[in-house]
């Protein structure tokens, strides 16, 4: 071929129509970002950037970006609308009566959007029992597998193939060996690292398991927006758990750099497994098309606590966890205090804290003093900087990483689950919160906490001051693109 035929590489003109088409791209993208990002500040950093700096922004916006994936969302809810409809038939929400106890309590009648909210109703005549960190949340797990006779559901967002993952998977081949019926349904991108071989040998075994993925295929692997982040387990619809910890050595605290681990998780029993059930159902009917089997028991102690499961996702016709977040914060009168791992909060949320510090309101928010993302990181700094000037106590926990998520307000109620006060969570997630009603284990969550800000800095309006200027500068890129972390 004539040397002058060939594409000089090393032309300027190269480089110049290189260049060029990547604006060109850039632009596109930005245009479909500002048709397509659900939040004006998204859209902006998302144009802004792919307008400006192509280069480095267009393959992460196709990774990241393109969020409300309208066809997905469709799928989603189509799915849903059919799985409701195989559900009608088992006579599936015997919650009437239990659900008429919840109208008769002052402190839910605070939280006054929530029956709407939530598309689950509060539910009475539960028991609940606080689980503080990973040796008494995987215990209390194990042992209730342990006693499985009948069906055992398990979803996790992460789970490894370590020594933790290594004994959930000859537990769960142990009791499906026993005749116990397993369901297993992890999410392909947080669990990425998973090998096919853990998969196969519980599916060898005779579990049930399957990998959540927005869409089939290859690509899926890309695609970080739409992840499960929910944990639940349900054994013969008699016991559940619901919490911040997955399947992984680091929740035991094993791993030096993060350790120790601080996580926490509820377990429940009583009418609202039913709801727990349903959620998982919902998940694994959109990985399976087929329902799992559902469990309610003839009868129900005719005493306990108040509980709601909060189910949200990105499917939800409106913002599910950030309208939650919003309505918790306005309901506080006298306490609210929220323990995250990450601190992101949108506009709404941020102007309901200033709010409720305006109201008299002892608002504290426990943030981790190690970072396992250092952008979200940054990120979450500057925002607990400007929300110390607003008034919030601000505090970073000292001894490990701080990964768990609980709200608690006022005297009576508390929620704890899989939801982080951060844009993923508020719209990008399928999470799962347990709202829980009752004086007595919110005085159990309040000592939980008490212990935990007692292990920690109060960030005081100098640190700001006192931060170098680069590192300011950090924090301030990192908050421009904060709306797509």
């Amino acid at each position: 071929m004539d040397s002058r035929m060939r594409m000089d590489y090393h032309s300027p003109y190269f480089f110049g129509y290189l260049i060029g088409a990547l604006h060109l791209l850039g632009a596109i993208a930005a245009m479909h970002a500002v048709l397509t990002v659900r939040t004006a500040q998204g859209a902006i950093a998302w144009a802004l950037s792919l307008l400006f700096i192509p280069y480095f922004t267009l393959i992460p916006y196709l990774v990241f970006g393109s969020r409300t994936f309208d066809a997905y969302i469709q799928a989603r809810r189509q799915a849903n609308r059919e799985m409701h409809v195989a559900m009608a038939d088992l006579n599936w929400r015997p919650w009437v009566d239990e659900a008429l106890a919840a109208r008769n309590s002052e402190s839910y009648g605070a939280l006054r959007a929530m029956p709407r909210l939530g598309r689950m109703p509060c539910l009475a005549n539960n028991q609940v029992r606080l689980l503080i960190d990973g040796k008494a949340t995987f215990d209390a797990i194990f042992a209730a597998i342990e006693q499985a006779r009948d069906t055992v559901l398990v979803q996790f967002f992460i789970i490894h193939d370590d020594k933790l993952g290594r004994a959930l998977q000859a537990l769960l081949l142990k009791k499906a060996a026993e005749g116990v019926k397993i369901y297993v349904l992890y999410d392909r991108v947080g669990s990425h690292a998973l090998p096919t071989s853990y998969s196969q040998k519980l599916r060898d075994g005779g579990v049930n398991i399957r990998a959540f993925a927005t869409r089939r295929g290859w690509f899926n692997r890309f695609q970080v927006n739409f992840r499960n982040h929910r944990k639940i387990v349900v054994v013969d619809g008699v016991q559940g758990f619901v919490g911040g910890h997955n399947v992984g050595d680091e929740y035991m605290g094993e791993k030096p750099k993060l350790s120790p681990w601080r996580d926490t998780h509820v377990q429940v029993s009583g009418p609202v497994l039913a709801c727990l059930q349903e959620s998982f159902a919902e998940d694994w009917f959109w990985a399976a098309r087929e329902l799992p089997p559902l469990i309610l028991p003839d009868t129900y102690p005719e005493d306990g606590v108040l509980c709601q499961v909060l189910a949200s996702g990105p499917a939800d016709p409106q913002e599910t966890c950030s309208l939650f977040f919003v309505e918790a914060i306005h309901s506080a009168r006298e306490r609210l205090w929220i323990t995250s791992p990450y601190f992101i909060p949108d506009e709404a949320v941020f102007a309901a804290l200033r709010l409720a510090v305006l109201r008299g309101v002892d608002v504290r928010i426990l943030l981790p003093s190690r970072a396992d993302h250092r952008i979200v990181y940054a990120a979450s700094s500057l925002f607990a900087f400007e929300a110390v000037r607003a008034g919030v106590r601000m505090f970073r926990y000292g001894p490990g990483f701080l990964h768990q998520k609980v709200v608690l307000i006022d005297n009576e109620i508390s929620a704890i689950g899989s939801a982080n006060l951060d844009n993923r969570s508020f719209r990008l997630n399928f999470e799962v919160m347990l709202l829980t009603v009752d004086r007595d284990f919110a005085d159990q969550v309040e000592a939980m906490l008490i212990h935990d800000f007692d292990q920690a800095r109060e960030i005081s309006a100098e640190d700001s001051q006192d931060t170098h200027r680069l590192q300011l500068l950090g924090m301030r890129i990192a908050r421009l693109i904060s709306p797509i972390l």
